[in-house]
């Protein structure tokens, strides 16, 4: 019994996330699993509509400008953790849009919270064929590669990036 209580605390790792894009299919998946995980205490997710979730652990901020996050930045400051789910598809997309909403708005987001606290692990869901090198001869794979590289020189405690190959 010891062993199992020390094993408990051990892993109650309190964290508390922030998760942009929870009103998307990827985003409110991740929202239901910090839900249903006893290890977060608390999530606050930034939105630009209501993701329409009630529960005790969850906290929503309606922010417009995805470009600015001046305005709330003071409320990073007590989280740990970040899930950037926000993404868009590349089809129908020139390559100047495409960089805008994938590269600069995410970094947008990831500088906000270095100016919050830099002791933080930050998740970004990216995408299997990435390109790091940044010079393929696929935009979507250069821009998703640019990204990665930045969010990986930034000077976060973790940085993960997740590339899945297929979502259903």
């Amino acid at each position: 019994f010891t062993v199992n209580l020390h094993n408990i605390r051990r892993v109650a790792m309190n964290i508390k996330a922030i998760i942009f894009g929870s009103t998307g299919m990827v985003g409110q998946a991740v929202l239901l699993e910090c839900i249903e995980d006893p290890r977060v205490e608390a999530i606050l997710v930034v939105n630009r509509r209501l993701a329409g979730i009630k529960n005790d652990k969850v906290k929503e901020i309606i922010h417009h400008d995805f470009f600015d996050f001046s305005s709330i930045v003071k409320d990073f400051s007590s989280y740990n953790a970040c899930f950037f789910c926000l993404g868009v598809s590349v089809v129908g997309l020139k390559e100047a849009e495409y960089y805008k909403t994938t590269f600069e708005l995410t970094i947008a987001a990831a500088k906000a919270i270095t100016q919050a606290r830099t002791d933080f692990t930050f998740c970004y869901v990216s995408g299997t064929g990435t390109d790091s090198s940044e010079k393929g001869r696929v935009m979507w794979a250069r821009v998703k590669g640019k990204t990665e590289n930045a969010l990986l020189s930034m000077p976060f405690k973790n940085a993960y990036m997740f590339r899945p190959g297929y979502i259903q």
